[in-house]
């Protein structure tokens, strides 16, 4: 069932928006080589808990062990924070983070470099930046889901990279994962019609080869199937009458 929100709650999720938004910004400012991906977990938990009411959304969230999902090169999503796993120069990590503040929930990523990455693994990240924001752009009331997922498949498409399907965007807000399902593919006009009110994280998860998936034996770390790297940017959005409004940023 999907969840519309008033202006009031929309508002409220800003508030926890801003909390991720700065934490991934400490997160980002802060990678470096030589660091483990629980240094970076343990990091965000100490900034969003310095909140008063803020907790990460994902720790204990259908069992994950962290509070970060931190993936790796050819890790797509879901990557498990370990002592074990330390990042070298020339890496791409994803960090997706989770707020919950106010009751309400938020969900955001971004995949950064690790030092200096090669021209192909930047150009990879800017089409998935640049897709999230083509997808964004496309959350108008009258638009439909299958809007935002051929926006994002088309800038994804013609940079020669592939969409991952099995993972999807989805509704935010009460809960952590709400309706309507928001794939990175699709045709216009098709899907769940946008309304002001609805409240969703936008999510392209991009690989550089083919789109297919495999789960570790973990049974979390999402990683693609060709050993390719693979980049995730999400935001989460709110269609309103004057707009896509975006709730997890910085400022």
């Amino acid at each position: 069932m999907i969840q519309l929100k008033s202006l009031r709650e929309i508002d409220a999720m800003a508030e926890g928006g801003r909390i991720l938004g700065r934490t991934l910004a400490t997160l980002r400012a802060a990678v470096r080589p030589g660091m483990t991906t629980l240094d970076l977990d343990l990091m965000a938990e100490e900034f969003i808990r310095s909140h008063e009411g803020a907790t990460p959304a994902f720790k204990g969230l259908y069992g994950f062990p962290g509070s970060v999902c931190i993936s790796v090169n050819h890790e797509i999503v879901h990557g498990i924070p370990s002592k074990k796993r330390t990042l070298v120069e020339g890496d791409i990590v994803s960090l997706d983070v989770g707020v919950k503040y106010d009751g309400f929930y938020t969900d955001a990523a971004e995949t950064v470099a690790v030092g200096a990455i090669s021209a192909n693994d930047q150009r990879l990240l800017d089409v998935t930046r640049e897709s999230l924001e083509a997808g964004i752009a496309a959350a108008v009331p009258g638009n439909h889901v299958g809007d935002i997922g051929h926006a994002v498949q088309t800038v994804v498409e013609r940079a020669g990279f592939s969409v991952v399907r099995e993972l999807v965007g989805h509704g935010v807000g009460h809960g952590p994962h709400e309706d309507p399902q928001v794939p990175n593919h699709g045709k216009p006009k098709r899907g769940t019609k946008l309304v002001a009110g609805l409240t969703i994280a936008i999510e392209p998860m991009v690989n550089a080869g083919l789109p297919g998936t495999r789960t570790l034996p973990d049974r979390w770390t999402v990683v693609t199937v060709d050993g390719k790297r693979s980049a995730h940017f999400e935001h989460t959005v709110a269609v309103t009458e004057d707009g896509p409004r975006i709730l997890t940023l910085a400022t």
